[in-house]
C-alpha cells in the first residue's frame, strides 16, 4: 500500500448518495480514503470485529484472531485509525479500540439507495 495521505477527520456532514448526484473531487478524495482503509481484507476484518463487539475491543482480542503478527495487526489498526473509522485509549500495556459511528453512517449514506 503507499503511504499516500489517508487521514480523514472531517467533521462535515454525510454525503449525499452517490445514486442521487455526483460527488464533488473533495467529497471523492474522502470516500477514497475510507474505501481504501477497508480495501484490505485483514482491515476488513478488524473493522468488523471492532464494530461489531458491543462497546470497546482490546487489542489482545484481535491479534489472536490472524495469521500474522502483532506489529502487523498494529500496522492495520493504525490505518483505520488515520482513516476516522476508529478510535483508541491506551491502559496500561493494551490499547481498546471503539467503532466512530459518524464515519460508518458517512459511509452508509455515501452508498444508500432509495427505496423503490
Amino acid at each position: 500500500m503507499s503511504k499516500q495521505g489517508l487521514t480523514v477527520r472531517s467533521a462535515g456532514t454525510c454525503c449525499t448518495p452517490i445514486s442521487e448526484a455526483a460527488l464533488d473531487p473533495a467529497q471523492a478524495v474522502e470516500g477514497a480514503a475510507l474505501f481504501k482503509a477497508l480495501s484490505d481484507p485483514i482491515r476488513l476484518r478488524l473493522m468488523s470485529l471492532i464494530a461489531s463487539n458491543t462497546g470497546e475491543t482490546c487489542v489482545c482480542d484481535l491479534t489472536d484472531k490472524f495469521d500474522v503478527s502483532g506489529p502487523t495487526i498494529s500496522h492495520h489498526l493504525k490505518v483505520l485509525r488515520e482513516a476516522g473509522l476508529v478510535d483508541c485509549e491506551r491502559r496500561g500495556t493494551w490499547v481498546y479500540y471503539w467503532p466512530i459511528p459518524e464515519t460508518l453512517r458517512r459511509i452508509s449514506s455515501l452508498l444508500a439507495v432509495p427505496a423503490g
